[in-house]
């Protein structure tokens, strides 16, 4: 039988050499430390400290404010020094938490527990307490996605380690250095669900990483390990679905309508050190790579650590940076200030020498059509691109335009160098704001 897969996608440089040999060092921060109070998506949390406050690692900062919503926990010991608008790695100004590190490290007392003694309930409230949520980049509560309407038609879950992403390589170090607790966080998720099976969904460029949790769970009778073929974007939820169990979800539906549910790595182990250890979100790996940085590494990192001391920590820019992305160079964030926090869904910052996308010179479609035999959403990038530079909300919803992933798929082979992504993403945020007026 071939790789698992989807039709489309792209096969970009992956960059991944640059840092995957490096293993996780700890980064212990040594300026201020800045929370902002939205790491999710959902209501921003509520702060429950007020300045002058002391506060210890582990200790709340501010309580989730709805159900979908997320606490945000203190990852160091310090003084409140306020609570202020702060600039985060999207450009936005965010309320934020400022916490003055006081280096001392000191923790709460966290309260372990074993799998056996924890009932579902229990289970879903250590991982709500904990402040944890998809640290793939999304963001979305995962209390909230353990919490389907009926968990009894729960299927599959699958922990997405495919890192498609080119340069990235946070994943690959967790499932390399740390593949046990990826396993027992599976565990932990499947006990929530009776009657589904777990899939550690790995693709094929880490050969290593699937022999070792390929032994670990050898015995295991509901989790397998799957490979994947190396293509972008294999680690999109909704292709992702589609090549382990050959179910298809759109935008208008859930993965748990098929009978899914879809993690991350990271928040597999996030999920571990909540319910088993009592941990809390304190802390995540994040790849500090590209041409332009002097020395890559996998770091470590405490939540609201500034991401420019990150970069020292690797050696510092080259004089010939260009460009700085937050994420990867497919579906992160340009950078204008490096002056920001790292958070929850923080998982890389790529540092490079040529600015591709500024420098390409855009010209007239041709209609070569090579938008849509790459798009994974299996709709017309080109038409939907002009739907949008000309403002018809209408004629973008009635050719499914809200099918795209913002994958960049279509961006990435346009012989135009049309910024088709980029337009059809502006159109869809008009489309979901109108959506909300209504």
């Amino acid at each position: 039988m071939g790789l698992l897969t989807f039709k489309g996608g792209i096969h970009p440089y992956d960059g991944k050499e640059l840092s995957k040999g490096n293993p996780i060092e700890k980064y212990l921060p040594k300026g201020e430390m800045v929370y902002p109070v939205s790491q999710h998506i959902g209501a921003p949390a509520a702060p429950i400290v007020k300045k002058g406050d002391h506060v210890l690692a582990g200790q709340i900062l501010a309580n989730a404010g709805g159900f979908v919503s997320s606490p945000i926990h203190a990852s160091v010991s310090g003084t409140v020094k306020g609570i202020e608008p702060r600039l985060t790695s999207t450009g936005s100004m965010v309320n934020s938490i400022i916490v003055e590190n006081d280096q001392q490290y000191e923790e709460v007392e966290f309260t372990p527990a074993s799998l056996e003694s924890l009932s579902k309930e229990d289970i879903l409230n250590r991982i709500r307490e904990g402040g944890v949520v998809g640290m793939g980049g999304a963001g979305f509560p995962t209390h909230v996605k353990l919490s389907p309407k009926d968990p009894d038609k729960i299927e599959y879950v699958l922990v997405n380690g495919a890192e498609c992403e080119p340069y990235l390589t946070s994943d690959y170090r967790r499932m390399l250095e740390e593949p046990q607790k990826i396993v027992d966080g599976l565990k932990v998720m499947l006990t929530l669900f009776d009657n589904a099976k777990g899939y550690i969904c790995v693709e094929d460029n880490k050969p290593d990483c699937i022999a070792k949790l390929q032994d670990l769970v050898k015995d295991i009778p509901r989790i397998e390990v799957k490979e994947l073929m190396t293509k972008y974007p294999q680690g999109g939820e909704r292709t992702l679905i589609y090549a382990t169990t050959g179910r298809e979800i759109n935008s208008s539906m859930l993965p748990a309508d098929v009978g899914c549910v879809v993690d991350n790595v990271d928040t597999v182990v996030a999920i571990y050190n909540a319910v088993l250890l009592g941990r809390p979100v304190m802390d995540r790996i994040v790849t500090v790579t590209g041409d332009a940085i002097k020395a890559p590494k996998n770091f470590s990192v405490l939540t609201g650590t500034n991401m420019e001391e990150l970069i020292e920590a690797a050696g510092g820019l080259k004089d010939s940076t260009a460009k700085v992305i937050s994420g990867g160079p497919m579906m992160g964030f340009a950078m204008y200030d490096l002056k920001v926090p790292c958070i929850k869904t923080t998982s890389a910052f790529l540092c490079l020498e040529h600015d591709a996308v500024s420098e390409a010179k855009q010209t007239a479609c041709i209609n070569c059509g090579r938008c849509v035999s790459v798009c994974p959403g299996h709709v017309l990038p080109a038409r939907l691109a002009t739907f949008a530079e000309h403002g018809n909300m209408e004629a973008f919803q009635k050719f499914d335009g809200m099918e795209c992933c913002e994958c960049g798929c279509c961006s990435y082979v346009c012989p135009a160098k049309r910024p088709l992504t980029q337009s059809i993403k502006s159109m869809r945020k008009m489309v979901l704001a109108s959506r909300k007026k209504k």
